[in-house]
C-alpha cells in the first residue's frame, strides 16, 4: 500500500465516521474506497467493519447527553442488536463469496434509495408528531412517551434485531434503516433517536468485529482496518460536535455518488 493510498483510506475513514455519527451510511464511503484499492470484497467488508467500531465509540460518547434518562429503553434494544450483529456476521462467513458479490450491489442500491427518500419519509412522520418530535431534548420525558407499547413495541424490537442482522452482514445504511424504524414507531426526540442509533450500530459492528477476528482472521487487512479506525475515531468526534451544521443535501450527494461508483466497480470491474 502506497503512502497516498493510505492517506486516501484515512480520509475516507474520517468521512465515514463523521457521516455515521450524523446520519449513517459511512460504509458507502470506506467500502468503495477499499474496493478501489483492489481489496477483495469480503476482505474490504471485514476490515471496514473492524475499523468503523472506533468511530462508533467516539460518536456514541459525543451523544451521551441525548441519552440521559433513557438507559432503560436502551438496555431493551442492546441485546437485540448484539444477537442481530452476531447472526449477520455468521451469515457473511457461511455464505459463499459469490453470494456476497451478488447481494452487496443490491444492498447498496437499496441503501441509496433510502438515502434519497429517507428525509422525505422522516419529514412526513415528523409532521404527524410535530409537538413531540420538535420539542427540546429533556431528561424528564416519561417512559410512556416513547411509543413502544403494544404492537409498536413488538415491531420495534423485531426491527432493531433485523437491522442488526443487516448490519452484521454488510452495514451500509444500517443507521438510516434504524432511524427510519425508530421514527416510524416511537415518539422520542429525533436527536435522542440519533443517540440510540449510534450506540446500537456500534454494538452491531463490535460483535461482528469479534466474530471476524476469531473466525476470519485471514480475511482481515489490518493496515486498512487501522487506517479506517483512526479516521473514523476522529470522524466520530467531528460528527458529534459540528455534524448538525453540515447540509444534509451535501452529505447525501457524496453518499450517492460513491455508492454508485461501488456498484459499477463490483458489477463490471470485479
Amino acid at each position: 500500500m502506497s503512502f497516498w493510498e493510505a492517506v486516501a483510506i484515512l480520509v475516507a475513514g474520517l468521512g465515514a465516521g463523521t457521516i455515521n455519527t450524523i446520519v449513517g451510511s459511512g460504509t458507502l464511503i470506506t467500502f468503495p474506497t477499499l474496493l478501489f484499492f483492489n481489496l477483495p470484497p469480503v476482505v474490504a467488508n471485514v476490515s471496514n467493519n473492524i475499523g468503523l467500531v472506533a468511530g462508533g465509540i467516539s460518536g456514541s460518547w459525543g451523544y451521551r447527553h441525548e441519552l440521559t434518562g433513557r438507559s432503560r429503553t436502551l438496555r431493551r434494544f442492546m441485546p437485540l442488536s448484539l444477537i442481530g450483529g452476531l447472526t449477520g456476521s455468521l451469515l457473511l462467513l457461511k455464505l459463499p463469496e459469490s453470494a456476497f458479490k451478488a447481494i452487496v450491489p443490491v444492498l447498496i442500491i437499496v441503501a441509496l434509495i433510502l438515502v434519497v427518500f429517507g428525509p422525505r419519509m422522516q419529514r412526513a412522520l415528523a409532521a404527524r408528531r410535530a409537538p413531540v418530535a420538535s420539542g427540546p431534548v429533556t431528561d424528564q420525558e416519561s417512559p410512556s412517551e416513547s411509543g413502544e407499547s403494544g404492537w409498536r413495541g413488538i415491531v420495534l424490537l423485531v426491527g432493531v434485531f433485523l437491522s442488526g442482522v443487516y448490519g452484521g452482514y454488510f452495514g451500509a445504511a444500517q443507521g438510516i434503516l434504524m432511524m427510519g424504524i425508530f421514527s416510524a414507531l416511537t415518539t422520542e426526540n429525533l436527536q435522542r433517536l440519533n443517540g440510540f442509533k449510534n450506540v446500537l450500530v456500534t454494538i452491531v459492528n463490535f460483535v461482528a468485529a469479534l466474530i471476524f477476528v476469531v473466525f476470519a482472521f485471514d480475511k482481515i487487512n489490518w493496515l486498512a482496518a487501522a487506517l479506517v479506525g483512526a479516521g473514523a475515531f476522529l470522524g466520530g468526534i467531528v460528527g458529534s460536535r459540528i455534524g448538525r451544521r453540515i447540509p444534509p443535501a451535501a452529505l447525501r450527494s457524496v453518499i450517492i455518488v460513491v455508492g454508485l461508483i461501488a456498484v459499477v466497480k463490483m458489477i463490471w470491474f470485479a
